[in-house]
């Protein structure tokens, strides 16, 4: 049932248009950021995601205020994962949506081609907010493998930090 719950609330989040003339639903609001003790339980269920597929990668997790609240990084992970990890988790946050969102917004061209010239966006598959009772409390942002596989990693992340 939670991951129905969390599939549903990324599903949503999605679809939501990024440009502000479109309709679209109201994103979740903020709520008090992630506590240490979940962002570890995040954490764990991330990295063993990535451990049970041998992924090398670096896992950055934010409070709702996108500051850092735990990192990790995998032996053996690119260094430039590190930045974008945590950019991948700031800009989820920041958003209210999964960057691939704004990965395929930035596709479609157009329009949402302004997003690339905002500073301090990471507009890379691989950063989902972390949702707790309807409230964004945090993001995670994984990178070092295949955008989708980063995202994979990320999603078990945020549906531990969902769990009750």
């Amino acid at each position: 049932m939670l991951r129905i719950t969390i599939a549903a609330t990324v599903a949503a989040l999605l679809l939501a248009p990024l440009s502000a003339g479109a309709q679209a639903p109201p994103a979740p609001a903020y709520g008090v950021g992630i506590g240490f003790d979940a962002a570890k339980k995040a954490m764990a269920a991330a990295e063993a995601e990535a451990k049970k597929n041998n992924w090398t990668v670096a896992i950055a997790i934010v409070d709702s205020s996108a500051k850092l609240v735990a990192f990790s990084k995998v032996d053996g992970t690119q260094h430039a994962s590190v930045d974008i990890a945590i950019g991948k988790a700031v800009t989820a946050n920041n958003f209210k949506r999964p960057t691939k969102a704004l990965q395929d917004g930035i596709a479609q061209g157009g329009v949402n081609l302004r997003i690339l010239g905002q500073p301090g966006v990471t507009p890379l598959e691989g950063g989902v907010p972390i949702v707790v009772d309807g409230k964004i409390v945090g993001a995670i942002g994984v990178s070092g493998v295949m955008s989708n596989q980063d995202a994979e990693v990320a999603m078990a992340g945020a549906a531990a930090a969902a769990a009750k």
